[in-house]
């Protein structure tokens, strides 16, 4: 990550120009975002407190649950923050952390969602096999799978966007740091770098 010495810090775009409009903004994603931590902490304890719940179906929608409460928490506290002090700018590896815990969450949200179709796929389909199919271990695999994959996918992504040459400038047109607003930045083409990632 050669960048850091050309590039210290990122300026993210603002929510509003009024004072009163950034209250108002950050007074909306503590709602929204306290309403979000609520939904997905009954979820969560619904699903670890209740011995009923222990089935493949649960275990994942607790999966997904978390996977939603990494994304809330990766982007919108500094949202919040930017928009009660009145402030642009995120360092260059807050901006990289953001963008890795972002892709991170996001990508073991999509692929819980793979396996949790899989999942009634064979209840569906299969419900005689289910409990052969969809064992404990066999669950335990797939979601293993799921956040090892969104790591490998969310650290190649990271790496590729934060080691091209930056020329452009350091304001984003975005309230968080995310990959296609970085790569406008970038001096050089990326798309082949793009390509191979989506190939991998």
């Amino acid at each position: 990550m050669s960048n850091s010495s050309s590039i210290s810090h990122f300026l993210l775009l603002p929510l509003a120009d009024t004072r009163q409009l950034q209250l108002l903004h950050f007074c909306l994603f503590l709602g929204i975002s306290l309403a979000a931590l609520l939904g997905n902490g009954l979820i969560i304890s619904a699903v670890a407190c209740g011995h009923h719940l222990h089935t493949p179906m649960f275990f994942f929608l607790l999966n997904l649950a978390l996977t939603d409460l990494g994304s809330i928490l990766t982007t919108v506290p500094k949202a919040m923050h930017n928009s009660l002090w009145d402030t642009r700018n995120i360092s260059y590896t807050g901006c990289a952390a953001q963008v890795f815990f972002f892709m991170f969450f996001i990508s073991a949200e999509f692929y819980h969602l793979t396996v949790m179709c899989y999942d009634r796929y064979v209840s569906i389909c299969k419900p005689l096999h289910y409990g052969t199919l969809l064992g404990s271990r066999a669950c335990a695999h797939m979601a293993a799978a799921a956040w090892a994959s969104a790591f490998l996918n969310a650290l190649m992504h990271t790496a590729n966007t934060f080691s091209l040459p930056l020329c452009h400038g350091n304001a984003l047109g975005q309230f968080f740091c995310e990959i296609p607003q970085i790569l406008k930045l970038s001096c050089s083409h990326s798309n082949l770098r793009e390509l191979g990632l989506l190939g991998c």
